[in-house]
């Protein structure tokens, strides 16, 4: 993003993978068991430690975790901004368009980022370069990718911020960063984002310190530009709040492995795994009349470095045995795809027992178990 004042090298045979068909059998973009490790004094950090997915176009993925979780190294990975060394890719692959993001140059990879994938970092207040005009930070894709001359890239940076409700943007172009609220800078982070028209959109936190009113028109627009551009959506958060309403699959994330994955639905009204439930916990509840304390999670993550022998969530969860603190939870896979990384998700009883009040498999459980009594109390009589 500070780039400005180099030249970057073309390369004249590459053809623009945004053309090119998605290959049969493939998705959009696929993410194989990826590692992604970090070499340190310390000792090695798996920041990221073993993630698949795939997304295709007009999909929206929600990714939630507490911070440390491996949300972001994950996207980083994907967009290659992780620096190598102390970052290793260990294991996995990506696929945008069946084509090996992980084997690609940098050369390649410049094509690739701000044009067929882009990145709305976390932080608006220093990911803005502040030096040049909001108008030039804006036109640098567009000349880059597109070949559009510096009037043509304003013009069109003009109509992005018009986009994106910024009030006089044929004035606004010309100012400085500086000049821009905190909710101003994120949306220009949205246009600059949006200016080459990505299939992917990756939002890191978009709405963090942000006020709650800003927040729904930060969310409001980017579904929006996906309705009329038709481009897929990560949306990384440690709020499950934010991506309740426009997510289609949410995977939860622990510790740099995703713990559960599932469909929006799956996850807030059949969750299987304990953290899930702890997410889903914490989550205050707009229609209840009475004041309830929050129930928050106890205790912190654990270090990357020296990770929990069993199931990493093991020192945190209420429910944990013996078994769970010394053997790695194997992945529990539901007929409809749902997956949760916990050695008792395929418990029945043990997940009507414990999983949050708002849980749909909870109910029907319970309703069942309540049939069964009656039914038992009908056949005594």
């Amino acid at each position: 993003m500070f780039g400005f004042g180099r030249k970057k090298k073309q390369a004249t045979d590459w053809v623009d993978l945004k053309t090119q068909p998605v290959p049969e059998g493939h998705h959009l973009l696929e993410v194989n068991d990826l590692k992604m490790y970090f070499h340190t004094q310390d000792g090695v950090v798996k920041a990221v430690n073993g993630v698949s997915y795939t997304l295709d176009r007009g999909e929206t993925l929600g990714v939630v975790g507490e911070s440390g979780s491996g949300k972001s190294v994950t996207s980083l990975t994907i967009m290659g901004l992780i620096d190598m060394p102390p970052g290793k890719i260990e294991g996995g692959d990506v696929l945008y368009r069946g084509r090996s993001l992980v084997k690609m140059t940098e050369e390649e990879m410049e094509h690739i980022r701000g044009n067929d994938i882009a990145m709305i970092f976390q932080d608006p207040m220093t990911s803005l370069n502040p030096v040049y005009t909001i108008g030039r930070q804006l036109s640098e894709g567009m000349i880059l990718h597109r070949g559009y001359s510096k009037q043509q890239a304003l013009q069109r940076s003009i109509e992005l911020l018009q986009m994106v409700g910024i009030p006089n943007a044929e004035q606004r172009v010309k100012d400085y960063p500086h000049e821009f609220s905190g909710g101003m800078r994120q949306r220009v982070m949205i246009a600059m984002a949006l200016a080459c028209d990505p299939d992917i959109l990756i939002a890191d936190e978009p709405t963090t310190a942000l006020d709650v009113t800003i927040q729904a028109q930060i969310i409001e627009l980017m579904q929006k530009m996906q309705e009329e551009n038709g481009n897929a959506i990560i949306m990384i958060t440690h709020d499950l709040g934010v991506v309740a309403d426009i997510a289609d699959k949410i995977m939860v994330m622990y510790a740099g492995q995703p713990v559960e994955f599932g469909t929006a639905e799956e996850i807030f009204y059949e969750p299987i795994h304990p953290y899930t439930w702890g997410l889903n916990r914490s989550i205050p509840d707009p229609v209840i009349d009475e004041k309830r304390p929050l129930t928050p999670i106890k205790g912190n993550p654990p270090s990357l470095v020296n990770a929990p022998a069993g199931c990493a969530f093991s020192p945190r969860c209420p429910y944990a045995t013996d078994l769970c603190r010394t053997e790695q939870p194997p992945t529990y896979v539901t007929e409809t795809g749902h997956y949760s990384r916990c050695h008792y998700a395929h418990d029945a009883s043990f997940v009507s027992a414990n999983a949050p009040e708002t849980s749909r498999t909870k109910t029907m459980l319970d309703h069942a178990a309540d049939a069964v009594a009656a039914a038992q109390e009908g056949g005594e009589a």
